[in-house]
């Protein structure tokens, strides 16, 4: 390990940390992130549910959130996995790197502190998937907690009370999906250390500009935000 190596593991953590805080809670550029914008469209979604009896539709909804976090879950134990079995092949990998040019080498120890690193990152990962699915599935506990229509027209402080709860617990567990596939994405990022730290910063701040440019310069974003109809 040297010093270049230190500099961009230190580098990457940092900007993952900055990416994080700039998405969830902050502004750039005076525009909302593409995260915050959705939370304002889940709860319009949870408030109109409440203007219906039958609500299948949300449901549906609530289980293709949670179906999709189970994969993600699933994927990340795959690689986690992987990390492992690539330890197993230490020698043959770093022998191979060793034939490469403009590979710089650290050794045996180096290759097996990123491999190690790189399954603590799928491990994060892992475990934000497994707790966001578990949100989402109480969420879809208090979303059957919601009142019927009659009910809700009869007594709407109880029944904004209950969709708030779901709202939260809705926005939570989104909270926690998107920082494991955050990590997920960071992850191709990380996988530029295994070439040497000056590539790891470079693929580092590619991955970074990518994912700040969805945030808040996307079609995407745009989509959702509020405008005027055509």
């Amino acid at each position: 390990m040297t010093t270049a190596d230190y500099v961009a593991l230190a580098l990457f953590i940092f900007l993952w940390v900055a990416l994080n805080w700039i998405t969830s809670s902050a502004r750039f550029f005076n525009r909302t992130s593409l995260t915050l914008a959705m939370n304002e469209r889940r709860r319009e979604w949870i408030y109109n549910s409440l203007r219906r009896d039958l609500k299948m539709i949300d449901t549906q909804i609530l289980s293709g959130l949670q179906n999709g976090t189970g994969f993600f879950a699933s994927t990340s134990i795959f690689a986690i996995g992987s990390c492992f079995a690539l330890l197993g092949a230490t020698d043959k990998v770093n022998a191979f790197f060793s034939d490469l040019p403009f590979i710089l080498n650290g050794g045996r120890a180096a290759f097996e502190i990123k491999v190690a690193g790189l399954a603590c990152l799928f491990g994060y990962a892992f475990f934000k998937f497994g707790w966001a699915y578990r949100l989402f599935n109480y969420c879809t506990i208090l979303f059957g907690s919601l009142p019927m229509l009659e009910d809700a027209i009869r007594d709407p402080v109880r029944a904004e009370r209950a969709a708030e709860r779901v709202i939260r617990m809705n926005i939570i567990a989104a909270r926690n999906f998107n920082a494991g596939l955050r990590a997920i994405f960071l992850s191709i990022g990380y996988l530029g250390w295994f070439l040497s730290p000056y590539v790891f910063m470079g693929t580092t701040m590619f991955i970074i500009i990518v994912l700040i440019r969805r945030q808040f310069f996307s079609d995407a974003r745009l989509a959702i935000m509020d405008s005027d109809v055509p």
